[in-house]
């Protein structure tokens, strides 16, 4: 998109969405923009599990044992008795994380994943959280991409759309997506470009112990190998101390051009929410969270903000625990 001032259902028709217009102009950053850049130890945690039922909500807080190179993390678990029981506790937990740090600086950084993690935050486009949220303050950003065009089935930001961006009216200026037309490497850079520039201008905070960006809320999926955003088990990327933003050419799960947050950012973030449902994920949930154990250390087992994190679990995913 060149400007927020088209609207964003105008550049995007719901059916054929197109790739947004391309400027040099660093004002230009804008989500639908294309973020541009001119320049080319584990977690195990043995706890009883406190289910969350509709009419009797609770959960159990927990604190992580990690490693050395990892802080000590505060965690809530909670259960659901269905995707539909989490959906709706997800949404008014984003919406009154929205309420805070809206008033709190003016702005709500949210980072999302692709996959069924959007559609767990459709109660957000309902109300009465579509008409109590202030949208104006939302920046959204993606863990991770896939490197096709936006129009594309495969693309996160397609997904998002359809679902989600469509039915809010989150500014197109405060949504950021990668630059499709770059290739993976550049891609990385630029985005890494744009969320520099963002931390300049005071929109993204940053983390006292690092200077590495803190985001206001990261919402993340998981795969049933245990990996978040495009991190996945027994790849090099997962040990990425120094980029905050890297691609990877080999994905192991189709399209294999990817772009994403690596951990020193996804664990700089003030929440950090895992949103895990269905019975093909029990087993890294079991990893993770109980006694169960796995060859190597998932990725999931990694996640380990400075702030707090939150599981979402439907009873399927939770089944094993």
């Amino acid at each position: 998109m060149a400007s927020s001032s088209h609207s964003l259902s105008a550049l995007l028709p719901t059916h054929t969405p197109r790739t947004p217009f391309s400027s040099t102009s660093p004002s230009s950053w804008s989500p639908v923009t294309n973020c541009f850049l001119r320049r080319t130890s584990s977690t195990h945690l043995n706890n009883s599990i406190a289910v969350i039922r509709a009419n009797n909500p609770s959960c159990l807080k927990t604190k992580a044992s990690t490693s050395a190179n990892m802080p000590a993390t505060d965690n809530k678990v909670q259960v659901f008795d269905s995707e539909e029981a989490l959906s709706v506790a997800l949404a008014k937990y984003t919406a009154d994380l929205s309420e805070k740090f809206a008033k709190l600086k003016g702005s709500f950084t949210v980072v999302v994943s692709g996959g069924s993690l959007i559609k767990s935050l459709r109660k957000l486009v309902e109300a009465p959280h579509v008409d109590s949220i202030d949208w104006s303050k939302w920046h959204m950003f993606w863990v991770d991409e896939r490197v096709v065009p936006k129009d594309h089935p495969d693309s996160n930001y397609l997904l998002a759309f359809d679902a989600f961006l469509s039915k809010v009216p989150i500014p197109p200026g405060n949504i950021y997506a990668i630059n499709d037309a770059l290739s993976a490497e550049g891609a990385a850079d630029d985005y890494e470009t744009c969320v520099k520039h963002l931390v300049h201008n005071g929109i993204i905070s940053t983390s006292e112990a690092s200077g590495i960006p803190k985001f206001d809320l990261m919402l993340l999926g998981m795969g049933p190998d245990g990996h978040v955003a495009s991190l996945f088990p027994g790849h090099p990327l997962l040990q990425e101390k120094n980029k905050w933003v890297a691609f990877i050419k080999e994905s192991p799960k189709p399209p294999p051009e990817r772009v994403t947050f690596t951990f020193p950012v996804i664990n700089s973030s003030a929440n950090i929410v895992l949103v895990v449902a269905g019975a093909g994920k029990a087993h890294p949930v079991h990893v993770a969270l109980g006694d169960g154990q796995d060859p190597e250390l998932l990725p999931v087992q990694m996640v380990s903000p400075e702030g707090e994190l939150t599981w979402f679990l439907d009873k399927d995913a939770a089944s094993k625990l």
